[in-house]
């Protein structure tokens, strides 16, 4: 950044000569008829004595301005050409001049030279520059390679780009990799036993984790407590931000990738950035094609009335589909302060599923029904996403203002068709066989235009503020039928059937106060928000509104540094969830007949408070420390629960009643616990993050008529290896375990918002009363890197995940309704365990500032100026 400086005060002394004030001579010690001289020289490699390309060749005088104080400005700037000759011409001949020489991959030169007397020309002989410690060659920084985990000021950063064991796969997989997060088996992630908010490029998204290709993400940002900046919404859960890849270096760089998979399936993809002048241009691409196979095994106790009802279901399903993500867009810097922003997404996706399911029924010990159930599903999904950004800088350093617009749109089509026999003990078909037909779709528009500020008014005082509203449109049509023998057709079930549409908006606005007083310093905000839901049941003349008045959201961050590599931060925030539309609206999800969910129009949103301690200490090179105690309560938690009801659709289920999976307000719920993540070198080539999180669950249900309440200690830790070898090579080897654990809050929801991906349909039902049992998994992978001269490289990965074929999901759910009457379950899953994956990655490049620079234009700034305060 000081370069660019130069560079910036270079073309503001080049403006000042080429336009005197008043028209007149250029002030100073400098008089026309003297600017007559010449340096010339030659920079080369000092190791190889080649002359350097595009090396930037920088030359400061001293000069007096009108009050008589002397000042450093630059007076001439060039560029080396392709043998690395230079030339500085239209100089004065009288004074001394420092020459600053760089080059990107070697170490600056600075020298003072000057004219001798009555020579205007003079030859500066070789300058030779050291190479320094980043090998530019295959774009491989060492020394300075970013670390995988680096403390924010109010966030923990992930840098997974160099990540390997998740080469070729999705942002699903990448999720298992990053401390503090726990990824189930359908990927569905968790934070602190809680489902954080998932952001893309700071921005809320519709896609969803496996849409996102894992070789187009940079890092990911954990903020376990976000401020008043930041939405409320998200309950007790933070904010998860995923960063993806863009390069703003002059020059041009990119990559190419392709691999393949244990089960014969391709992906492929390409990155490219060009930057020439005044735009940065970037363009990335995905081909994944993906098959994935699952087993459910649920096994189900009813009691009723001193009866006992067990079911054994079990379910083999195959995925096969592929998606496209294609991302695109440049940055135009308008001029030194004024930078605009045009970026693209589109996603495209196709999944066709095949599952076998067998029903065993049991009543009183007595074996009465066997059904079988053949299921071919399609999903089809669509994305597409667009940004307008804006960003003015002002002219002290830190104080711009930001805005920007961003539309996405998704939408998903789906085709089920179901084939259920009932057999009785001695084999005969008991029922006439239920063909079931689902079909449906839908879309969400999201437009979110937000505009921030930041003004750090004096050096110890900053202040911030912001305004945003968040527009959504949702629509989504549910058509079952089933196949009528009488009419020798299919026949819609109204009665199970919906289609329905809603918007959701929200409109929140916020400032922060910030100062520092020696080693202290502290941030207080508030956010101001308010929200309405307007639903409609189309075809049903109903519908509801439901809106929540302004609510505040204060936060207070408070830090102390206690030495240069100790810090202690305490910070407090208040959240709310508000509940969704699929949690609200009274419709019945009958995708599959054993688990039936429904929502509940009588929920209320869920405000918690949260506090948090971390301490971080970077107590040795390349290590860092950070504890954190955090506590989070929760009013009027939104939780699943199962209740028993008359079944809805009496062609399906011969029985008079089943059990139903919905949502409820319980009174209150509370999270503590105390984390640990530790970033540590254990040797040269081996450096290690574990990271280990206590924690205690509990949620207070005495408010239901069954008092759904439930408390557990539980613990989960992760540790993530990477080891430098020989000869370019590298092995990275993680795993993670989590014990018996509390059911998270928002587990098995009803619905999916219509994005798309998965298409594996329902889990089995849970509720708020029941636990996790005990699972852990291990990954692997190795790579071999070559560095070419000219920036060029290129790598090979072999992965596997789970290769110890241990990771399965295990659920135990109850409810009692009565002394008499209640309800448990086991659920076992198990995925894609111990897939092995090939990927080839080809790098290319050229960071070189004279590739795309108008040699010694009179009127161009020098290389590199445009990048002043871009992006």
């Amino acid at each position: 950044m000081k370069y660019l400086l130069l560079l910036f005060l270079s073309l503001s002394c080049l403006l000042s000569i080429a336009q005197p004030p008043g028209g007149g001579q250029p002030r100073g010690n400098f008089a026309p008829m003297a600017n007559n001289g010449h340096f010339f020289g030659k920079v080369v490699d000092a190791k190889t004595n080649k002359g350097l390309n595009g090396a930037t060749v920088l030359l400061i005088a001293s000069r007096k301005d009108s009050t008589g104080k002397t000042h450093d400005m630059p007076v001439a700037t060039v560029l080396t050409e392709p043998n690395g000759d230079f030339n500085l011409d239209k100089l004065p001949v009288r004074g001394n001049f420092t020459l600053h020489v760089s080059n990107i991959g070697y170490t600056d030169f600075t020298d003072k030279v000057s004219f001798s007397a009555g020579s205007f020309d003079k030859d500066l002989g070789n300058i030779k520059l050291e190479p320094s410690e980043t090998n530019l060659a295959g774009v491989t920084v060492t020394t300075s390679a970013k670390p995988f985990f680096e403390m924010g000021v109010d966030r923990r950063v992930f840098n997974v780009d160099k990540n390997i064991v998740t080469t070729g796969q999705t942002a699903t997989e990448v999720m298992k990799q990053i401390p503090s997060l726990n990824v189930d088996i359908d990927g569905n992630v968790t934070l602190r036993n809680a489902a954080p908010t998932i952001f893309v490029d700071g921005r809320p998204t519709t896609l969803t984790l496996d849409q996102i290709p894992a070789d187009i993400i940079d890092k990911v940002e954990l903020i376990t407590n976000p401020s008043a900046k930041y939405d409320a919404s998200g309950g007790n859960a933070g904010i998860l931000n995923i960063v993806l890849k863009k390069n703003k270096k002059i020059g041009y760089n990119g990559n190419i990738r392709v691999g393949a998979d244990s089960r014969g399936r391709m992906n492929g993809g390409f990155d490219i950035n060009a930057r020439q002048n005044k735009v940065n241009f970037f363009l990335s691409g995905n081909v994944n094609q993906r098959k994935s196979s699952s087993t459910t095994d649920v096994l189900r106790n009813n009691y009723i009335n001193g009866t006992a009802d067990n079911i054994h279901q079990y379910s083999d399903g195959t995925m096969n589909g592929s998606f496209a993500f294609v991302r695109g867009g440049f940055d135009y810097f308008i001029d030194n302060r004024n930078t605009l922003t045009v970026s693209g997404s589109y996603v495209n996706g196709n999944f066709n599923n095949a599952e076998n399911q067998t029903i065993d029924s049991v009543v009183s010990d007595a074996f009465t029904t066997k059904s079988l159930r053949d299921a071919i599903t399609k999903r089809s999904f669509h994305n597409t996403g667009a940004q307008l950004g804006y960003k003015h800088n002002f002219a002290k350093d830190g104080h711009d203002l930001t805005a920007d617009v961003n539309y996405n749109y998704s939408n998903s089509n789906s085709d089920g068709n179901y084939d259920t026999r009932y057999f009785a003990p001695d084999g005969a078909q008991k029922y006439t066989p239920y063909l079931q037909r689902i079909g449906g779709g839908g879309y969400n528009r999201f437009v979110t235009v937000q505009s921030d500020y930041e003004n750090p008014v004096t050096d110890k005082i900053k202040i911030e503020a912001g305004v945003r509203g968040a527009i959504r449109n949702y629509e989504n049509e549910n058509i079952q039928e089933y196949y009528d023998t009488s009419v020798k057709g299919y026949v819609t079930l109204a009665n199970i059937s919906s289609r329905y549409k809603y918007t959701d908006q929200v409109y929140a606005g916020y400032a922060t106060y910030s100062m520092k007083l020696k080693n202290f310093s502290y941030q207080v905000g508030l956010r101001a928000e308010s929200s309405n839901y307007n639903g409609t049941l189309l075809g049903k003349d109903s519908g509801f509104k439901v809106s929540y008045p302004i609510s505040l959201f204060p936060s207070a961050f408070l830090t102390f540094r206690l030495s240069d590599k100790q810090d202690m931060q305490a910070n407090y925030s208040r959240r709310i969830n508000r509940p969704n539309f699929f949690q609200l609206l009274p419709f019945i999800d009958n995708t599959d007949p054993l688990n039936l969910s429904v929502g509940n129009p009588a929920l209320k949103p869920e405000f918690t408070n949260a506090f948090e301690v971390n301490y971080s200490n970077a107590y040795t090179k390349g290590a860092n420390l950070l504890i954190s105690v955090y506590y989070k309560h929760s009013d009027n938690l939104i939780t699943n629960y199962i209740y028993r009801g008359l079944n809805p659709d009496k062609t399906i289920n011969k029985a008079d009643s089943v059990y139903f999976s919905t949502f409820v307000n319980t009174n209150s719920s509370s999270t503590y616990g105390l984390e640990f993540t530790n970033k540590i070198l254990l040797a040269k080539v081996w450096d290690m993050t574990a990271n280990i999180n206590l924690f205690n669950s509990k949620i207070n249900g005495s408010n239901l008529t069954n008092d759904v309440t439930v408390e557990r200690w539980s613990w989960f830790a992760k540790l993530n290896n990477n080891i430098k070898l020989p000869a370019g090579f590298s092995i990275q080897l993680s795993g993670n375990y989590q014990s018996k654990t509390v059911l998270p809050a928002s587990s098995g929801s009803a619905r999916n918002e219509g994005s798309g991906g998965r298409g594996w349909g329902p889990p089995p039902m849970t509720s708020a009363q029941g636990y996790i049992y005990p699972q852990y998994s291990f990954d692997a992978a190795i790579r071999k890197d070559w560095n070419w001269k000219g920036g060029s490289g290129a790598s090979i990965t072999l992965s596997i995940n789970d290769f110890a074929r241990t990771q399965r999901f295990k659920t135990y759910s109850e409810s009692y309704f009565s002394p008499t009457e209640y309800f448990s379950q086991i659920a076992t899953r198990r995925r894609d365990p111990q897939v092995v994956r090939l990927n080839i990655n080809y790098r290319f490049g050229k960071f070189d500032a004279s590739l795309f620079k108008r040699r010694n234009a009179p009127s161009g700034a020098p290389a590199g100026t445009e990048m002043m305060g871009g992006g």
